[in-house]
């Protein structure tokens, strides 16, 4: 499968409140949607008189089916995509298996997807704690190694100190102490990566989410897992739903190829920039529900996967910083799982500036290779290839890596948690607290509305 260049995508634009928002053609699919998954599970037909329809088929769908059906319910999943999985995804190159999106399985203790992981046996392997950190074109020393940690250390206690869910729902940056030294560049550039946006951008309620610790990856790709839990689910591929009719008793859901679906119930997965675009509800939404999902903006990651034989480090699966140079990526994740694969990781502020430039996967490749010069000089880069980007804020079915919550909006994911008309219910990663913007935390809020619907079905049909 040819990764090469490819004619320059002409975006769409427009401004809404100050956010400059990407409306991207759906005639032109983003660069990993070009590899196909290594996983592709058998799928069930769908009912013809469901219970319930969800839309979406990726870790929230999974996660609402599978708990309705265990539940007794028929259930009919229908997904926009040709694949299950949404925004994890896993191909195979050179015969390794790699994630074009979720790779880290985070927050082991609170995340249902390992917990649910052990218990299948599936080959879990927890993240290595110890990371590298280059300076210029040397490794760090000790002594720069622990004035990282202890930058990291002090900006983590601040921002947790004034996180509180009860306190004041302000900027993250604002909790960033100003006396980090000269760490507190890389400190806040790392937070920002992980949190979708640069921190002035992003509520403190947000912050405790963003740990690395007692995190877990998974042999075979998170992307293959996720496909291996939709077995013979019912879902229909390559039908995204156009509209959602509340009307009524029960909903109908009309899809772009039209079909025509009634249930007692629906379950919403879609990722919030789709469902703020591209789902129209009839009647419309009540006003409170309509202002917490447009009040989300897109959460920005990406990474290019590198195939690097000659690269200095080793140990798998470990971060690394590389600061002390003209160039510095937010995040490099080295040797994964023992290989010669690599991830460089990409943030919102780099990636708005390749699409100013408009010179998209080529741009983030050339990037991607001038960084890695100036670090390590071009003579170590003789056997690097870049065989695969990923673009999830140009992917029409995602618009974003993740939703990302602004100062003053927290209290949207309450509001969304209700049900809209006792019919409508909304799931996915935005909606969860504690582990907003993974997979995860998509699996726990699917699991979250589809116990209160199969509650509210058993409750309508006792009485």
């Amino acid at each position: 499968m040819t990764t090469g260049r490819v004619a320059h995508r002409r975006d769409r634009y427009e401004e809404k409140d100050g956010d400059r928002r990407m409306r991207p053609r759906l005639d032109t699919p983003p660069p990993h949607a070009r590899f196909r998954p290594s996983v592709a599970p058998r799928l069930a037909p769908l009912p013809a008189d469901p219970d319930v329809v969800v839309v979406g088929a990726g870790a929230a769908g999974i996660a609402a089916a599978r708990t309705l059906i265990a539940a007794g319910l028929s259930v009919a999943v229908l997904e926009a995509r040709d694949r299950v999985g949404g925004r994890t995804v896993t191909t195979t190159l050179r015969g390794h298996a790699i994630d074009l999106g979720a790779h880290w399985l985070h927050a082991g203790p609170i995340n249902p997807l390992v917990q649910l992981g052990f218990a299948r046996g599936e080959p879990l392997r927890r993240a290595a704690q110890e990371g590298h950190v280059w300076v210029g074109r040397r490794p760090g020393r000790p002594s720069e190694v622990a004035a990282s940690a202890r930058s990291f250390d002090r900006a983590d206690r601040a921002m947790h100190a004034g996180a509180a869910e009860d306190g004041p729902d302000r900027s993250a940056a604002s909790a960033l102490p100003r006396s980090l030294g000269p760490w507190g560049a890389r400190v806040a550039l790392v937070h920002g990566l992980v949190s979708g946006r640069p921190l002035k951008e992003v509520s403190l309620h947000d912050f405790p989410s963003m740990e690395y610790g007692d995190n877990f990856f998974i042999a075979g790709g998170f992307g293959g897992y996720l496909a291996r839990l939709a077995q013979e689910l019912p879902i229909a591929l390559n039908c995204p739903v156009t509209r959602i009719d509340w009307s009524g008793v029960g909903v109908r859901i009309a899809t772009a190829d039209g079909r025509s679906l009634k249930a007692r119930a629906v379950v919403v997965t879609v990722p919030m920039m789709v469902l703020r675009d591209a789902v129209a509800f009839s009647p419309a939404l009540p006003a409170p529900t309509r202002a917490a999902i447009d009040g989300f903006r897109a959460g920005i990651y990406e990474h290019a996967v590198l195939h690097w034989p000659a690269s200095p480090f080793r140990g798998r699966d470990r971060l690394a910083s590389l600061v002390g140079s003209r160039l510095s990526p937010p995040g490099l994740l080295t040797r994964i799982d023992d290989t010669p694969f690599h991830y460089f990781e990409l943030d919102a502020v780099g990636a708005a500036e390749i699409d100013a430039a408009g010179t998209g996967e080529d741009g983030l490749r050339r990037r991607v290779r001038a960084t890695l010069a100036d670090h390590f000089g071009a003579r170590r880069l003789h056997d690097l290839s870049i065989p695969a980007v990923s673009e999830w804020r140009h992917d029409p079915w995602s618009r974003g890596s993740w939703a990302s919550v602004p100062p003053g909006h927290a209290g949207a994911r309450r509001v969304l948690h209700e049900a809209v008309g006792g019919t409508i219910w909304f799931a996915g990663e935005a909606l969860s607290r504690e582990q907003w913007g993974t997979a995860g935390g998509a699996y726990e809020e699917g699991v979250r509305a589809a116990v209160a619907v199969a509650e509210r079905i058993r409750m309508g049909t006792a009485a």
